[in-house]
């Protein structure tokens, strides 16, 4: 048997803004000291998975191949790149095309969203093992969470009795009104839809040819246009393979969920309800619930350097990500959410977190070049292929920025139309390139780069480079970048 962990790394997480945002999504999120996506990477390895799939947004790729860089035992991986989002039922069958190509019809797919918590690793595998002897059999499995309340957020799944044994699901209901869960509740016949499935790569394609014939040839001339290479940069005795889309033929896939495409039609579908912990961290209350309270009730998801001081305060959850040491206060204050950025501050009440979704969208309907729609784009700190950078001091005619560069790595050879910028290197080393002149710099040392004067800088050490960028000009946009050349393929 092969084993699969397919993990559906996409979504915009717009409940969690200001943290989550569209270049830095939900699953990159830190909890418990890891990334949600790095805990589901882990689950699918202590499963005994042999090769992780991961279908995630192209824009996503580096950030997602730094996680896997970082931990102490990465698996091979495979990338699936989506041009845009197109829904889960679109990623499963290409996900199933790719197992079945690479180990046939038998190849089991256990199916991992990126953006669940689920602290108990030990009972998970053993209800996926149970989800893999059932896969074998040629079921479709899904896991089923118990309801701990008429939750509206969720959909819901029919079986005959809430009990601990696997067994047949009668159907698939949406997520439903208030009045409508607490009846569900009272049956005892219900559980939530996790979003977490298990399949055979050959059932799976058998039920899309049944069921959602359109959704399978599309997929099938999504793979036929796609082009699968070695991710470059990488060691290549265990290169990634990544595989990438023609952008029209992946566009013509449906935009439709699993579950209406299979799921809630197919006749060998069955549930294996979860003995684990379970959460989709949905909203702000509930990564409040990831942390241990305090005994009034406050829960503190923040960075080393914040002091918090809470009087008078109960119930309330407080994120700050600052780039220098901050000092919270609240007083008299009652089951709220604070979260401060570096650009955005978010107060809210726990009873309305749901809908932080309504603020994103507002901001989105302002203009583009805004700072304000930025704020729904791009993180406090922009990861990249070789680095991060984060903006410090913002006005008219300038802008500070601090720059991190692994080592080894280098931005791309580059001019600007309209600003100068002025270099300051304050930790590491490296070669900066202006003009056709190299110049060896290191901390504290200063490089002035003349308007459209080509330029690069290169880490020639063996430690990250930390860099301080002021920019000056009548137009800081990041698309006034003209890239001579990229090693990362961005011209």
């Amino acid at each position: 048997m092969k084993l699969f962990s397919v993990v559906l790394s996409g979504g915009a997480g717009t409940r969690l803004w200001p943290v989550s945002r569209q270049a830095h999504p939900k699953p990159f999120m830190k909890l418990g000291g890891s990334a949600l996506l790095e805990q589901a990477i882990t689950r699918g390895q202590a499963c005994g998975t042999d090769d992780l799939l991961i279908v995630t947004n192209q824009d996503h790729l580096f950030l997602t191949q730094g996680l896997l860089a970082e931990m102490v035992a990465p698996p091979k991986a495979h990338y699936l790149l989506e041009p845009k989002g197109r829904n889960t039922a679109p990623a499963i069958a290409l996900a199933a095309l790719s197992c079945q190509s690479t180990a046939g019809d038998d190849a089991v797919m256990l199916v991992l969203p990126a953006d669940h918590l689920i602290p108990d690793t030990e009972t998970f595998v053993a209800n996926a093992l149970e989800a893999i002897r059932q896969a074998q059999n040629g079921q479709l499995v899904v896991f089923g969470i118990h309801p701990t309340g008429p939750e509206t957020g969720f959909g819901y799944i029919e079986v005959a009795k809430v009990g601990r044994e696997v067994q047949p699901v009668l159907k698939f209901v949406e997520k439903p009104d208030l009045l409508t869960a607490q009846e569900y509740l009272a049956t005892g016949r219900f559980y939530w839809n996790s979003g977490m499935f298990c399949f055979t790569a050959g059932t799976l394609l058998a039920a899309l040819a049944l069921h959602a014939p359109d959704v399978l040839a599309a997929a099938q001339q999504a793979m036929l246009q796609s082009t699968t290479k070695p991710l470059p940069l990488a060691e290549q005795a265990a290169a990634p393979l990544v595989t990438r889309f023609d952008g029209h033929a992946f566009g013509k896939q449906p935009d439709i969920s699993i579950d209406y495409a299979v799921m809630e039609r197919a006749t060998n579908v069955v549930l294996v309800p979860a003995r684990f912990g379970w959460s989709d961290v949905g909203a702000w209350p509930a990564v409040a619930q990831a942390h241990t309270p305090d005994a009034s009730g406050n829960t503190l998801g923040a960075a080393d350097n914040t002091d918090w001081v809470a009087v008078n305060t109960t119930g309330t959850h407080v994120h700050i990500d600052s780039h220098c040491h901050k000092v919270v206060a609240t007083l008299g204050v009652k089951d709220l959410v604070v979260v401060d950025t570096p650009d955005a501050l978010l107060i809210a009440s726990k009873q309305e977190a749901q809908s932080v979704k309504r603020i994103v969208d507002a901001l989105k309907e302002r203009h583009v070049n805004s700072p304000q729609h930025q704020s729904t784009l791009l993180p406090p700190e922009v990861h990249r292929p070789w680095g991060t950078y984060s903006t410090l001091k913002e006005e008219d005619g300038y802008k500070v920025k601090r720059i991190t560069i692994k080592p080894g790595q280098s931005l791309s050879l580059q001019y600007h139309h309209q600003r100068a910028e002025h270099w300051v290197v304050v930790r590491g080393r490296g070669i900066v390139q202006i003009g056709d002149a190299e110049y060896p710099t290191r901390p504290g040392e200063y490089r002035h780069i003349p308007l459209q004067e080509k330029h690069r800088l290169t880490n020639t050490g063996r430690d990250e480079l930390v860099m301080i960028e002021v920019q000056c000009g009548d137009y800081l946009g990041e698309d006034d970048i003209v890239r001579l050349a990229d090693t990362y393929g961005r011209i």
